[in-house]
């Protein structure tokens, strides 16, 4: 302990990972940094390659195409539509809270357990349009 610390013995110390507990909302807030960087790591480069391919011509699109259609391509393409619903009801929820709405413990927490699994069922209903078409 400091010197001023054994002052004022009831100083409030800096809060650090020992002293918080682990909940939704910090699961929510790093699966919404990691979601907006894997958007910007492989979402744009696989756009910038889409509209490169399309204005390519048609034997870039074709190239373009058989590597997204393959398993892997679409294994990305869900992770990327993924990110991209999970950042989406993450920021909608960032917005209400910036509005100085749903501040209270229950709800907070409600919000923050049913951000992730929306973006699940929205991503599921994204895919299963596109398949399914």
């Amino acid at each position: 302990m400091s010197q001023r610390d054994q002052q004022n013995p009831a100083r409030p110390l800096s809060p650090h990972l020992q002293i918080w507990r682990w909940g939704p909302h910090m699961l929510v807030s790093i699966l919404h940094r990691a979601t907006g960087d894997g958007m910007a790591l492989v979402g744009l480069p696989i756009l910038v390659w889409w509209l490169a391919a399309a204005a390519s011509g048609p034997g870039s699109y074709a190239t373009f195409q058989a590597v997204m259609g393959s398993p892997l391509g679409l294994l990305v393409l869900v992770g990327v539509s993924w990110a991209f619903f999970n950042h989406m009801t993450s920021g909608l929820r960032h917005l209400v809270l910036d509005i100085g709405a749903g501040y209270e413990l229950d709800t907070n927490r409600r919000w923050a357990t049913a951000s992730p699994i929306i973006g699940i069922l929205l991503t599921a209903a994204f895919w299963a349009v596109i398949l399914l078409k």
